[in-house]
């Protein structure tokens, strides 16, 4: 080993030190949604048909997976046992919540030819199931690795869904690419979004960091294709539809239509 590369050890050995040693990781987060998945909804089961795990195993890898990925953020071990028995009794709860989003997908969608090709096809229904399960996990209190979860479905999906956000049933995300929800969103029941959505802060001032800084949405509102909704105090009153490409930072009454005007000259 050269001098130089001594010393570029050494100075990245004594950068390293500022960080503790052990982190919740990725890609036991990636695997732990694939398994939670694959117990509520068999169209996730990567096993071959001849081959396809019990729900008893599917199960008792969920639990390992979450007893690996959440140890090195956990207070202590009963702790983790605890909460790992909790989030298994509340499975059915997240199976029929989900599949009340795939219906309403389901049935909003003309494209859209059953409730299976929307489990097994539709990134809208997948980032919506990992919030689900990310959003409880930060309810009770388990720090970093509902991020991390988020994270998983973004970059799979391209769909961005804070696991703080507030969202109802049946929520629906159409096409949903470039979709941005933020921390503090509240969505109420019956939401419909479609693709490059933001409901964001009008602000990233750090000292805002505990204020309602995103968006409301009430029932049964319609946002169309890239529209940007911004503001704590911004409330889209029920029944409302926000056309494409509208900017929005002031509330609008319930049954609005609020529609952005653009001049298209063809020659």
């Amino acid at each position: 080993m050269t001098s130089d590369s001594a010393d570029i050890l050494r100075s990245l050995s004594d950068s390293r030190k500022q960080f503790k040693r052990e982190y919740p990781r990725p890609r036991l987060a990636g695997l732990f949604i694939d398994r939670c998945l694959a117990t509520l909804f068999p169209h996730f089961d990567s096993t071959t048909e001849d081959e396809t795990s019990s729900l008893q195993e599917l199960l008792s890898e969920t639990q390992t997976l979450w007893g690996r990925l959440y140890s090195p953020v956990a207070p202590d071990e009963s702790s983790n046992h605890r909460l790992s028995s909790s989030f298994i009794r509340e499975l059915p709860v997240f199976h029929r919540t989900m599949l009340e989003d795939a219906d309403a997908i389901y049935q909003g969608d003309p494209a859209a030819h059953s409730i299976d090709e929307v489990i097994l096809a539709y990134p809208g229904f997948y980032a919506i199931a990992v919030y689900r399960l990310a959003h409880w996990f930060l309810a009770q209190g388990v720090p970093l690795v509902p991020r991390l979860l988020s994270e998983v479905a973004h970059t799979r999906t391209g769909i961005e869904i804070h696991p703080g956000a507030d969202i109802g049933r049946a929520f629906v995300i159409d096409h949903g690419t470039g979709i941005v929800i933020g921390e503090t969103t509240t969505i109420r029941d019956n939401v419909k979004l479609y693709q490059g959505v933001t409901l964001g802060a009008l602000s990233v001032d750090k000292g805002l960091s505990h204020t309602k800084r995103h968006p409301t949405i009430e029932n049964s509102v319609v946002i169309y294709a890239n529209a940007t909704i911004l503001g704590g105090e911004t409330v889209i009153g029920e029944g409302s539809v926000i056309g494409g490409n509208v900017w929005l930072t002031s509330s609008v009454p319930a049954g609005s239509r609020v529609y952005h005007r653009s001049d298209v000259t063809v020659k």
